[in-house]
């Protein structure tokens, strides 16, 4: 479930790689996945395309039916516990033996961010379930900092955490190893917390930016409520979604972050980088 997003796409690219049968599950199935050309593209021959909503149980029954491992991705929100918990529910009574579920750092009951504290309690849940449960919990996308694009096109990086150390990750490390706790059963059961290669601050992030493009970049740390207020009146979050924003970021000045081993210990081979990152996207940011 949610092959469509970022870790969904990246999650598809890498069990194509693999050559291993999947099974795609949508809200748009007549829409060509992302990173194909439609729904006869010959990369997808061993991608099959099912229409699920998560708000429709008996969509889950049908595009479930047959399957034995579930990749559980979706989009944070205010409505999460209830679906997600649902879709464990209807995934055991389908015969499905194994799920792989996308969380989140400080995933605990008192986390003080509200998405950790949901994503444990998905965790909890599955972990009760009787089902195989394994759990990513990855740090921040490095594919987020795109967003940044309209304000670095104003010389400017926002932020609320001062120059505490952020954890970024590219998405197809997490599509990479979650291809392998679904192919490698030996990996299948636990949690993974998932980092790239170092912590980045804003401070250093912007300086970055500024290599990267030519022009001066600034870092402009706001007080908590003056980032929830921009984030919502200027960039139009809802305000759920800006409340969690600042939430993670005030979590990395109080807990400081610091990169694991984890990708390279399950790959192989050391995660990507966010300086390749960068690059690779130089020219969405000029």
């Amino acid at each position: 479930m949610g092959a469509t997003g970022t870790t969904g796409t990246a999650l598809l690219h890498s069990l194509r790689a693999l050559d291993v049968p999947v099974r795609a599950l949508t809200r748009t199935p007549h829409r060509p996945l992302p990173g194909t050309t439609g729904p006869h593209d010959r990369h997808d021959r061993r991608v099959e395309v099912r229409y699920a909503d998560a708000g429709d149980p008996d969509s889950l029954r049908t595009a479930f039916s047959g399957a034995d491992q579930l990749f559980l991705a979706m989009a944070n929100s205010p409505a999460q516990v209830e679906l997600e918990t649902r879709v464990i529910d209807i995934a055991a009574h389908s015969g499905i033996g194994h799920i792989v579920k996308l969380s989140a750092p400080a995933a605990e009951p008192e986390a003080p961010v509200a998405i950790s504290r949901g994503h444990h309690a998905v965790e909890e849940h599955l972990h009760a379930s009787g089902l195989t449960g394994t759990v990513l919990r990855p740090y921040a996308f490095m594919q987020n900092l795109l967003r940044l694009a309209p304000t670095v096109a104003q010389g400017l990086v926002l932020g609320a955490m001062g120059d505490a150390p952020c954890n970024y990750i590219d998405c197809r490390d997490i599509g990479d190893v979650a291809a392998a706790v679904l192919t490698r059963r030996h990996l299948a059961g636990g949690t993974y917390t998932l980092t790239g290669p170092e912590a980045v601050s804003h401070p250093d992030l912007a300086a970055r930016l500024t290599e990267l493009t030519g022009r001066r970049i600034q870092y402009i740390d706001l007080a908590p409520d003056e980032l929830r207020d921009n984030l919502v009146h200027q960039a139009g979050m809802p305000v759920w979604l800006a409340d969690h924003v600042v939430e993670i970021q005030q979590l990395a000045i109080a807990r400081p972050e610091f990169p694991t081993t984890t990708v390279t210990d399950v790959l192989g081979r050391p995660p990507r980088t966010l300086d390749a990152f960068l690059n690779e996207h130089r020219a969405h940011f000029r």
